[in-house]
C-alpha cells in the first residue's frame, strides 16, 4: 500500500531524510519509530502530499504524492498531533465541513457523518462544541474527522500523547477494531513502545536513516536480549544474559533443587529502541 525507495528530503544543507526504504502492506498496522528530529514527520509530510521530496520515489496506494496529490488525498485520512477542528463548531458540524471537502453532499454527506459518529462511538456528544470536549472525546472526534470519507490508509501521528492510560487504551481498541473490521492500513508514529508492540511491522528511523526494520519479535530477537535471574537457597544470586529465552533451560536444570526464586525478564521494544538510537528516548 505504501512503498518508499531511496527517499531524500533536504532543507538547504540539512538532510532530514537520507535515503530511506520501507514498505507497508495493505491492511497492516505499521509503526514508524524515531527520536524527535529523526525524520518521522518529514516522511509523513512527503507521503501525505504536504511536502515535496528532494529525490527518490514513493507511492501511496499506487499513486505518487507529487504527481497525483488528489488521488493520494482521496485514499488517506490523517490524525495530526494537534487538532485541526474548529472549537466553536460541534463535532457533527466539523464532520460536515470535512465531508464537504470530499465533495460529499446531501444524503451522502449526512450518511458519512453518521457513520463516522457511530464508528467512533460519539453519539452522546456529537452535538457538543468541539472546544468543550475532554481530551479523549476530542481525540475520538479527530479520528472521526479522518474517517468521514472512509480512507484506505489512516495516518496517526502520536495519536494518544497526553491522554491518561484508560483513554489511551480505549482509543487503541477503537483503532484496532477499525483496522480489523475494515481492512484499513494504519501508519503510526508513537512515543509509547507498548503501542508499537501491536504492529505487524516496524521501521526505526534515526538521524534521517532507517536503522532497523521487521516485526516486533524479529527486532527484539536481533537487538536486545533476555535476562535470567536466579536466587539460590544458599543465598547466592546468579544473573545471565540470554541470546534467546530457551538458553535459560539448561541453567535452571543445572541448579534444580537449589533454586529459591527464578525470574526471566524478556527484552522489550524499549530496549530495541534505546540500543538502536544510542540511548536516546523518543
Amino acid at each position: 500500500m505504501i512503498e518508499v525507495k531511496n527517499l531524500h528530503k533536504n532543507y538547504s544543507e540539512v538532510k532530514a531524510v537520507n535515503g530511506i526504504d520501507f514498505t507497508v502492506n495493505e491492511g497492516d498496522l505499521f509503526s514508524f519509530l524515531g527520536t524527535n528530529g529523526a525524520g518521522k514527520s518529514t516522511t509523513i509530510s512527503v507521503l501525505t502530499t504536504l511536502l515535496p521530496k528532494t529525490s527518490g520515489t514513493c507511492t501511496v496506494g499506487g499513486y505518487e504524492p507529487e504527481r497525483e496529490p488528489g488521488k493520494v488525498r482521496e485514499l488517506i485520512g490523517i490524525v495530526f498531533q494537534d487538532s485541526v477542528l474548529d472549537p466553536i463548531l460541534t463535532v457533527r458540524e466539523n464532520l460536515e465541513v470535512r465531508g464537504s471537502l470530499y465533495r460529499l453532499r446531501g444524503q451522502k454527506l449526512k450518511s458519512a457523518v453518521e457513520n463516522a459518529v457511530t464508528i467512533t462511538d460519539m453519539g452522546d456528544y456529537a452535538d457538543r462544541r468541539y472546544g468543550k470536549l475532554s481530551g479523549g472525546q476530542r481525540r475520538r472526534a479527530d479520528i472521526a474527522r479522518a474517517l468521514v470519507h472512509m480512507p484506505q490508509i489512516l495516518f496517526l501521528d502520536e495519536p494518544t500523547t497526553g491522554l491518561d492510560p484508560k483513554t489511551r487504551s480505549d482509543i487503541w481498541r477503537l483503532i484496532r477494531e477499525l483496522q480489523k473490521s475494515n481492512g484499513m492500513t494504519v501508519f503510526l508514529t508513537t512515543h509509547y513502545m507498548e503501542e508499537a508492540a501491536e504492529s505487524d511491522s516496524i521501521s526505526v528511523i534515526h538521524k534521517g536513516e532507517i536503522k532497523a526494520a521487521g516485526t516486533p519479535l524479529e527486532l527484539k530477537t536481533q537487538y536486545c536480549s533476555d535476562v535470567l535471574k536466579l536466587t539460590l537457597t544458599s543465598g547466592e544470586y546468579i544473573e545471565k544474559q540470554l541470546a534467546k529465552t530457551t538458553e535459560a533451560l539448561p541453567i535452571i536444570d543445572k541448579y534444580k533443587g537449589e533454586i529459591a526464586n527464578v525470574e526471566i525478564i524478556n527484552g522489550t521494544l524499549d530496549d530495541v529502541f534505546l540500543n538502536l538510537t544510542g540511548g536516546l528516548k523518543v
